[in-house]
C-alpha cells in the first residue's frame, strides 16, 4: 500500500491546466447531483436510450451476456431486459451522482433494510466482515443508505485521470468509514482484522490477479479468489448483501453470514460467492451491469463469447 493518502483522506486536489476540463466535467456532475429525483430519472432513462444507440459493442457484451444467463427466455423477453438494462443504466448514473455529492433525504424516508440484526451481531463480537455485492447500478446509493447504520468502507478500483480520482473519493468519504483502492489489499486486510466493515464487489473478471472458472448462472466465469483470502487471512465474516430499487423505494436485504466459509477449497468458495451474486442478479435483473465482458476470458478449448 503507498502511504502518500490515507484511506480516509481524498488527498490534495489535481491542480494544472491540463486537469481544467474534467473539473468542467465533474463540476457539471456536481451540479446535476443536485437535480430533483424526478428530474434525474427523467433524464436517466433518455440518457440510458441514447447509450443503447450510441454504444455497440456494450449493447453487444449485454445481449450476449443475457443470452448465456437466461437461455430459458425468448428472443423477446431478453430484449425487453436489454433495454431495461440501458434505461437503469442511465438512471444509475445519477444515482452515483446523488450518493457522492448530492441529497439523499428523499431516499432515506423511504428505504427498506432488511437483516441489519446480523451486522449488529457480528458487531458486537468485534469481528470483520466483508460484504459482498455485485456491480449493480443500485451500489452507492445502497452504500451511503447503509452507512447510516454500520461504518462501512470500501474497495474501489481506481480511476486513470486523477481530477475524478480525487472528486469521486471525496465524496464516498462523506459517508464511507475509509476507501481503500484494489492495490490497498493489506490496508484492507487490516481493517478487516480490527473488526471493520468493508463493501466488495467480486463478480467482475480482473486480470492479472489469483482466478479461477467458476460457475455464474451456470457458465464458467473468470472468477477473483479474493474474498476466499480475505476471510482465509483475516478470519472475518462473508455477508451477501442485496440492493435494489423498486420506484422511488430502496431495498436493502442484509443477509446471514456464509457458514462454513472460508473451505479448503478456494474454487468451491468462489463458486458460492457467484451463487450468491446470481440470486441478487435474479432480483434485479436490469439493474446489473451487464455492458461488462464477464465472460470474456474462457476455458481452455472454448471459444470467445464476445
Amino acid at each position: 500500500m503507498s502511504d502518500a493518502v490515507s484511506p480516509t483522506s481524498a488527498g490534495p486536489v489535481p491542480r494544472g491546466i491540463r486537469h481544467w476540463p474534467m473539473r468542467a466535467g465533474i463540476a457539471l456532475l456536481v451540479g446535476a447531483a443536485r437535480l430533483p429525483w424526478p428530474v434525474q430519472r427523467a433524464l436517466g432513462r433518455g440518457l440510458g436510450a441514447l447509450a443503447f444507440v450510441l454504444a455497440p459493442s456494450r449493447r453487444h457484451a449485454a445481449r450476449i451476456n443475457l443470452r448465456l444467463c437466461f437461455p430459458e427466455l425468448d428472443d423477446a423477453t431478453r430484449s425487453r431486459l436489454l433495454r431495461g438494462t440501458f434505461r437503469d443504466f442511465g438512471i444509475g448514473l445519477f444515482e452515483f451522482a446523488r450518493a457522492w455529492w448530492g441529497d439523499i433525504a428523499p431516499m432515506r424516508r423511504d428505504v427498506v433494510i432488511e437483516g441489519l440484526e446480523h451486522l449488529r451481531e457480528l458487531q458486537a463480537q468485534k469481528r470483520g466482515v466483508l460484504m459482498i455485492s455485485g456491480h449493480f447500478m443500485t451500489l452507492e446509493m445502497a452504500g451511503r443508505l447503509l452507512c447510516d447504520h454500520v461504518p462501512l468502507a470500501g474497495m474501489y478500483r481506481r480511476y486513470r485521470d486523477p481530477v475524478m480520482e480525487h472528486a469521486v473519493k471525496q465524496g464516498r468519504l462523506r459517508y464511507a468509514a475509509a476507501m481503500f483502492a484494489n492495490d490497498e489489499i493489506r490496508a484492507a486486510m487490516r481493517h478487516l482484522k480490527q473488526g471493520g466493515f468493508l463493501w466488495y464487489a467480486p463478480d467482475q473478471d480482473m486480470r492479472g490477479k489469483d482466478t479461477v472458472f467458476a460457475p455464474f448462472f451456470g457458465v464458467p466465469a473468470a472468477t477473483i479468489t479474493a474474498t476466499h483470502q480475505f476471510a482465509r487471512l483475516t478470519g472475518c465474516a462473508v455477508v451477501p448483501f442485496f440492493h435494489r430499487r423498486e420506484g422511488d423505494r430502496y431495498v436493502l436485504r442484509v443477509a446471514p453470514p456464509l457458514e462454513d466459509f472460508p473451505s479448503q477449497d478456494a474454487a468451491s468458495d468462489s463458486a458460492r460467492v457467484n451463487a450468491a451474486i446470481e440470486a441478487m442478479v435474479r432480483e434485479a435483473p436490469t439493474q446489473y451491469l451487464w455492458i461488462h465482458r464477464r465472460f470474456k476470458r474462457r476455458p481452455d478449448g472454448e471459444a470467445a463469447q464476445y
